[in-house]
């Protein structure tokens, strides 16, 4: 995890666990994670970002099994958003 210039600001990359792929289970557990904390959140695959308290937008990434998310927070809570949402793709293996 990195912390830019700005200290609300915080970033890390995860990479989905073998045999998972972001559909609604665990897409939905990403979401219910989010929205627990005040920053805003995202997640991005590729060259998509979405904003990680939609489900919607979360499923439409369409990531699959060893993609690598880039997570980024920012907010008074963004370290401990990240932190939760890092856990969470690593508990989906």
């Amino acid at each position: 995890m990195r912390a830019s210039s700005e200290a609300k600001r915080v970033e890390a990359e995860v990479t989905l666990p073998d045999g998972i792929d972001l559909h609604a289970r665990p897409a939905a557990e990403l979401v219910r994670t989010a929205m627990r904390f005040s920053a805003s959140v995202s997640v991005a695959a590729g060259e998509r970002e979405v904003d990680a308290k939609s489900l919607l937008s979360i499923l439409a990434l369409g990531a699959e099994r060893g993609t690598s998310l880039r997570l980024r927070a920012e907010g008074e809570d963004a370290t401990a958003a990240l932190d939760a949402l890092c856990g969470c793709v690593a508990a989906f293996a």
